[in-house]
């Protein structure tokens, strides 16, 4: 019975190590997701710490692919120390992703503040005419998100830019994809965006934030299983004889 619980659990172990170098892939892929998409949207959120939890993530994707190599090392040739270092890394790692899923609440939290505060600062320094990386980011986010001005089309009426063009106008990107003939005037409201891209912009932040605090809640639940099946096998090696001797070769009587 304690033999079958042995296998049982080595089984599994094997079984979650393969897992951990998927993980290790997803891990990575969604930590270059969130540097990707925060680049797009990086004028309108200065704080550079939120790609902290990201940069996190991304390590501990790099670390699992590790694990993995000495969790199945470890269990294939039944080492015990092999299995207690094994156990021990997964339970740092485990701790460094529950330390990204606060850190992840904490900055979502502060999302909505650190845009409201940096978005007024770069439509207020638009220029459409010789547009700077700012300017471009406006255009791209009120294309991407559907959008215009902060709250709305309005919000360019009180801005420098459209004050020196004069001609009552917004930028070309807060025309809808299906008003064909759209040149910004305000004349026609009905061609542009009607909502405003700040709630947009924090919406979007905040579910890059979720995607790094859900990856890592669901890898530090696979983690846990794996240090169980690991002290599972351990405790019951240093207790059963028959496993000690057949590990070393010897009969049981």
């Amino acid at each position: 019975m304690g033999q079958c619980g042995i296998t049982s659990s080595k089984t599994v172990l094997v079984f979650l190590n393969l897992i951990f170098w998927g993980a290790a892939g997803i891990l990575c892929y969604v930590g270059a997701y969130v540097f990707i998409t925060y680049d797009d949207y990086d004028h309108f959120f200065e704080d550079v710490y939120t790609l902290f939890p990201a940069v996190v993530i991304i390590a501990v994707g790099a670390l699992l692919f590790i694990i993995g190599l000495i969790g199945c090392c470890a269990t294939i040739r039944e080492s015990r120390c092999g299995l207690a270092t094994f156990v021990f890394i997964l339970l740092l790692v485990f701790v460094t992703e529950v330390v990204v899923v606060v850190l992840g609440y904490v900055y979502r939290a502060k999302v909505e503040n650190e845009v409201d505060r940096s978005i007024q600062k770069v439509y207020k320094t638009y220029n459409g005419t010789n547009p700077d990386a700012a300017s471009r980011a406006i255009d791209y986010v009120q294309r991407q998100l559907h959008c215009c001005g902060i709250h709305n089309y309005s919000d360019w009426e009180n801005t420098d830019w459209f004050k020196e063009t004069k001609n009552q106008s917004v930028p070309l990107s807060c025309c809808r994809e299906t008003a064909k003939s759209c040149n910004g005037s305000l004349a026609n409201p009905s061609d542009l965006y009607a909502e405003g891209c700040e709630a947009l912009v924090v919406k979007k932040l905040q579910e890059i934030l979720m995607h790094v605090i859900w990856a890592a809640l669901a890898f530090a639940a696979i983690q846990l299983l794996g240090m169980l099946c690991a002290c599972i096998v351990l405790c019951r090696r240093s207790r059963d004889p028959a496993y000690e001797l057949l590990i070393m070769g010897g009969t049981y009587a």
